[in-house]
Protein backbone atom coordinates (compact mmCIF):
# COMPACT_ATOMS: atom_id res chain seq x y z
CA UNK A 1 0.00 0.00 0.00
CA UNK A 2 1.57 3.61 -0.65
CA UNK A 3 2.19 6.35 1.59
CA UNK A 4 1.32 9.59 1.69
CA UNK A 5 3.32 12.91 3.53
CA UNK A 6 3.19 16.35 3.54
CA UNK A 7 6.07 18.48 4.55
CA UNK A 8 6.13 22.04 5.31
CA UNK A 9 5.87 24.52 8.18
CA UNK A 10 4.42 22.92 11.13
CA UNK A 11 1.01 25.59 10.80
CA UNK A 12 0.85 24.88 7.27
CA UNK A 13 0.40 20.88 7.10
CA UNK A 14 -0.75 20.28 10.58
CA UNK A 15 -4.22 19.53 9.43
CA UNK A 16 -2.88 16.74 7.05
CA UNK A 17 -2.44 14.62 10.01
CA UNK A 18 -6.48 14.26 10.92
CA UNK A 19 -6.61 12.76 7.52
CA UNK A 20 -3.98 9.77 8.36
CA UNK A 21 -1.40 11.64 6.15
CA UNK A 22 2.16 11.46 7.84
CA UNK A 23 3.56 15.48 8.48
CA UNK A 24 6.72 16.32 8.54
CA UNK A 25 7.72 20.33 9.79
CA UNK A 26 10.50 21.11 8.02
CA UNK A 27 11.58 24.56 8.21
CA UNK A 28 14.92 25.43 5.50
CA UNK A 29 15.64 23.78 1.98
CA UNK A 30 18.62 21.42 3.15
CA UNK A 31 16.16 19.14 5.96
CA UNK A 32 13.63 19.41 3.25
CA UNK A 33 15.85 17.60 0.65
CA UNK A 34 16.76 15.23 2.75
CA UNK A 35 13.11 14.36 3.98
CA UNK A 36 11.76 14.34 0.51
CA UNK A 37 14.70 11.62 -0.35
CA UNK A 38 13.83 9.62 2.15
CA UNK A 39 10.52 9.34 1.30
CA UNK A 40 10.95 8.86 -2.30
CA UNK A 41 12.92 5.64 -0.67
CA UNK A 42 10.38 4.29 1.48
CA UNK A 43 7.58 4.18 -0.95
CA UNK A 44 5.80 6.99 0.08
CA UNK A 45 3.50 7.62 -3.67
CA UNK A 46 2.62 11.37 -2.66
CA UNK A 47 3.92 14.11 -1.58
CA UNK A 48 2.73 17.56 -0.90
CA UNK A 49 4.84 20.18 0.06
CA UNK A 50 4.66 23.82 0.57
CA UNK A 51 4.89 26.45 -2.19
CA UNK A 52 7.59 28.19 -0.33
CA UNK A 53 9.23 25.23 0.85
CA UNK A 54 9.50 23.41 -3.05
CA UNK A 55 10.67 27.12 -4.62
CA UNK A 56 13.92 26.35 -2.60
CA UNK A 57 14.28 23.20 -3.52
CA UNK A 58 13.15 22.91 -7.20
CA UNK A 59 16.31 21.75 -8.19
CA UNK A 60 15.38 18.41 -6.15
CA UNK A 61 12.18 18.19 -7.29
CA UNK A 62 13.05 17.62 -10.76
CA UNK A 63 14.70 14.66 -10.37
CA UNK A 64 11.29 13.18 -9.83
CA UNK A 65 8.89 14.70 -12.62
CA UNK A 66 10.23 11.57 -14.75
CA UNK A 67 9.61 9.28 -12.02
CA UNK A 68 5.97 7.27 -11.89
CA UNK A 69 6.65 8.08 -8.17
CA UNK A 70 6.48 9.80 -5.45
CA UNK A 71 4.35 12.28 -7.47
CA UNK A 72 5.41 16.00 -5.37
CA UNK A 73 2.85 18.09 -5.72
CA UNK A 74 2.79 22.01 -4.29
CA UNK A 75 0.16 23.22 -2.15
CA UNK A 76 0.15 26.37 -0.49
CA UNK A 77 0.72 27.33 2.46
CA UNK A 78 -0.55 29.78 5.27
CA UNK A 79 1.45 32.49 3.80
CA UNK A 80 -0.45 32.31 0.83
CA UNK A 81 -0.43 31.24 -2.82
CA UNK A 82 2.87 31.74 -4.75
CA UNK A 83 1.33 29.94 -8.08
CA UNK A 84 4.05 27.14 -8.42
CA UNK A 85 1.44 24.44 -7.74
CA UNK A 86 -0.54 25.97 -10.99
CA UNK A 87 2.53 26.71 -13.05
CA UNK A 88 3.30 22.81 -12.33
CA UNK A 89 -0.05 21.72 -12.96
CA UNK A 90 -0.07 23.53 -16.58
CA UNK A 91 3.18 22.35 -17.21
CA UNK A 92 2.15 18.22 -16.61
CA UNK A 93 -1.36 19.09 -18.64
CA UNK A 94 0.61 20.85 -21.87
CA UNK A 95 3.14 17.50 -21.52
CA UNK A 96 0.25 14.92 -21.49
CA UNK A 97 -1.69 16.66 -24.03
CA UNK A 98 0.20 18.77 -26.50
CA UNK A 99 -0.79 22.09 -25.44
CA UNK A 100 -1.98 24.09 -22.53
CA UNK A 101 -5.74 23.75 -21.86
CA UNK A 102 -5.65 25.02 -18.46
CA UNK A 103 -4.72 28.35 -19.21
Amino acid sequence: MYKIAAIGDKNSIYGFASLGIMIYPVDDSVEAVKTVRSLADNGYAVIFITENLASQIQHEIKKYNDEPLPAIIPIPGIYGNTGIGMEQVSAFVERAVGSDIVN
